[in-house]
């Protein structure tokens, strides 16, 4: 470069940094400014000898990013300086410890889980979307504003991509529309998540978004003119109210048209709701509500409204932050027509997210304000720690999900994804009260836990000390919180009973002169053809091994170790020819659906599943249900492409599938004895009930209780405990 180019280059850099000192849509104070200034110095003294594909500066790219950040979604000088320091790090001889030094804990961790997001392997056998996502999240520490500043870097990146090789260009726009546009979404960056998808549309279907685009130009006249003639109805009554407004038309994303023509299956010109007519008025915070109402009673008065179309998010807004009312009326020329009814206020946080709620506020108040907000986008996006597609799997369910709003029985409003149930309402009050779920009520009525939530309902949690997570409780949640928890409760309620299991054991191997040590582990676990001690502890601790079966063990062991010191020989504490998959194939077991169905299928080769390993099952057209392993490489593809097809499958241990079993009782009718037999069956470990009907006649009684056992020796232990209940002549299994 000559030196007037870099004459040049340095002026237009300088004119650039000016610009993003303007632009910041938070007031930056003296020391904010500081530090954006020292942040902006070491980003130029790390880039100044690289250069993007494009051929200019690399500097151009972080301020470009800091300039999304400090306008486009408004956040605070922390953000705005980690976004000019976000490829330091990466690309330049600066470490974590100099930015640590220079800048303070908290940008430095920012900058840390943008460098881990960017060092990701490129060479998984995962899908590298679902692992670059998983990782992303599992990356973030405690601060959100690592995805925030990640998708303004992809944002920019998008709006920049034309000088990179084809393929490239395809495998970022595709990547984008699978993880970065959900995020946005889900974060309130409704204009970026829309940016995101037209531009990933831009290379992955160029063709059809040139088309779109250009019938868009074309359309904008009559566009114009159509909210010209709606303008027109409403403005007189309008002014005469003497309210404060302006009436402009939003164009529906190339995108979102293309999606309804697909959808739909038709062309263009056939599309009417092509653009939103947007009503945006002055007020002052206290007559917002009244003012949109108002506006609407006028809108409403002139078009005919579509009554199930009218959302209300002034009342209760999104969780993202998003106030607005829309209604879709009968427009002029027979159309109907989505008016968006919104204050300047409101307007501003549809534009730039939430932390426009702090536009307005200084110093200590506006950083309480972005943390609280950072906090809950931190509890919207925690979920467990489980393998790629699986983690993939449960957030897309929060992301893409439309939210409900049911009440508390106080009538506190609370926003859960749509299909929550109030297993999942329990987790999202407080993880102890879901921990400790008894039942729950539905607008005062006893509904089961995997009922479906609406929109407006009123939902009471009953709770109790006894109350603990079973294994179907993972049946009836849908949210990543309530799953995550309920996983980590299992663990822990299965480590306890193995405890109790071990000590059982180790008091009963003793009665037949066995002392409990690693040896006699190894012959346990290999004799009953499990795979670790844990399992042993496990069954023996809710019963599943019960004393027979150790007698049984001990008889052998016993011979086992005499015939040793006859033939002078050793033996292998796990017999060498045993391998897992031929153990555990006995006793694992592969069941379909919610309903745990037992259906033919066929292992496939491309990842060649085992038994224990998470799998799901795919409806081929010729070849029946195929299982996959959920981290196969065809995985994402498969459930991105056909949903439909995909069938939830698990291995479940075949010793501790549940039976339901019905028992049959006959005896003397008293005062308490239902009650008496509930509290019999309560107790027992790992019995539920499921069914009660009983029938009096002349005194006697008949019932017949449906119980859900893990194995036959539960109910022997039942029927026994029942028939020493007073009155009790007969009980027998059906």
């Amino acid at each position: 470069m000559t030196q007037l180019e870099i004459e040049k280059e340095n002026k237009q850099i300088a004119k650039q940094y000016k610009e993003l000192l303007g632009i910041s849509y938070q007031t930056l104070t003296d020391d904010d400014k500081k530090l954006i200034r020292s942040a902006f110095e070491v980003a130029v003294d790390g880039h100044k000898n690289q250069r993007r594909k494009s051929g200019e500066a690399y500097i151009f790219h972080p301020i470009a990013v800091a300039k999304i950040v400090a306008s486009e979604i408004g956040l605070d000088a922390t953000s705005i300086a980690s976004a000019l320091l976000h490829d330091v790090v990466e690309d330049t001889e600066y470490t974590l410890d100099d930015i640590e030094r220079m800048f303070g804990e908290t940008i430095a961790r920012i900058v840390d889980g943008l460098t881990k997001i960017a060092h990701l392997k490129k060479d998984m056998s995962t899908s590298q979307q679902a692992e670059n996502f998983r990782k992303m999240l599992l990356t973030l520490h405690d601060d959100v504003r690592v995805i925030i500043i990640k998708i303004a870097d992809r944002y920019h990146n998008m709006l920049t991509m034309d000088a990179m090789p084809e393929h490239k260009q395809v495998q970022m726009a595709s990547e984008t529309l699978y993880i970065y546009a959900p995020l946005a979404h889900r974060i309130g960056l409704y204009n970026i998540k829309t940016e995101l998808e037209d531009l990933s549309l831009k290379y992955t279907e160029p063709d059809v978004y040139k088309d779109i685009a250009s019938k868009i130009e074309e359309s904008k006249e009559e566009q114009q003119a159509y909210i010209d003639s709606f303008s027109s109805i409403i403005d007189t009554t309008l002014k005469k109210e003497k309210l404060n407004y302006y009436i402009k038309g939003r164009m529906k994303s190339i995108f979102s048209i293309r999606k309804k023509m697909k959808t739909q299956n038709v062309t263009f010109n056939e599309i009417y709701d092509k653009f939103a007519i947007r009503i945006i008025y002055k007020s002052d915070i206290r007559n917002e509500k009244f003012i949109a109402w108002k506006i609407y009673s006028i809108v409403t008065d002139h078009f005919t409204p579509n009554p199930v179309r009218l959302r209300d998010w002034i009342s209760s807004p999104k969780s993202t932050g998003y106030e607005a009312l829309h209604i879709t009326v009968m427009g002029p020329k027979g159309r109907w027509v989505e008016v968006q009814i919104r204050s300047e206020r409101m307007h501003e946080i549809a534009e730039k997210g939430y932390a426009a709620h702090f536009k307005y506020k200084h110093g200590d108040q506006q950083e309480q304000g972005i943390e609280i907000w950072l906090n809950k986008l931190q509890e919207a996006l925690e979920s467990s720690n489980t393998n790629a597609v699986d983690f993939v799997e449960e957030f897309k369910l929060n992301l893409y999900s439309k939210e409900i709003f049911v009440f508390t029985p106080t009538g506190e409003l609370k926003s859960l994804p749509k299909g929550a149930t109030p297993l999942d309402f329990a987790f999202n009050v407080h993880t102890e009260v879901g921990l400790k779920t008894r039942g729950a009520k539905v607008n005062g009525k006893l509904v089961p836990l995997n009922t479906t939530l609406n929109s407006g309902d009123q939902v009471e949690i009953m709770t109790s000390d006894q109350a603990q997570p079973n294994q179907n409780w993972l049946d009836y949640a849908t949210t990543a919180r309530a799953r995550a928890k309920i996983k980590s409760s299992l663990r822990d309620e299965k480590k306890s009973i193995s405890l109790d299991g071990k000590e059982t054991l180790r008091r009963k191997l003793k009665s037949q002169k066995i002392k409990l040590g690693e040896d006699v582990v190894n012959k346990m676990v290999a004799h009953f053809k499990l795979s670790t001690s844990l399992d042993l502890f496990y069954r023996v601790g809710i019963g599943v091994i019960d004393n027979q079966m150790i007698k049984d063990f001990a008889s052998s062991y016993n011979n086992a170790f005499i015939s040793f010191f006859k033939n002078k020989m050793r033996r292998s504490p796990v017999p060498e020819n045993i391998e897992k998959e031929e153990f555990t194939s006995k006793y694992d077991m592969l069941v379909f659906g919610k309903e745990e169905e037992k259906l033919e299928y066929n292992l496939s080769p491309c990842c060649n599943p085992i038994p224990g390993d998470d799998v799901f099952g795919f409806v081929s057209i010729n070849e029946g249900i195929k299982i996959h392993k959920k981290n196969c490489p065809n995985a994402i593809s498969l459930q991105a492409h056909y949903a439909y097809r995909i069938i939830s499958a698990k291995w479940i241990d075949s010793s501790q599938e549940e039976f339901k079993a019905i028992i049959q009782l006959t005896g003397i009718d008293n005062l308490g004895l239902i009650n008496e037999i509930t509290e019999i069956i309560s107790d027992n470990l790992n019995v539920n009930m499921r069914n009660l009907n009983f029938s009096t006649d002349g005194g006697t009684f008949t019932g017949k209780i449906t119980v859900v056992v893990k194995n036959k020796a539960m109910i022997k232990i039942l029927t026994e405990k029942l028939r020493q209940i007073d009155g009790i002549d007969k009980v027998r299994r059906l």
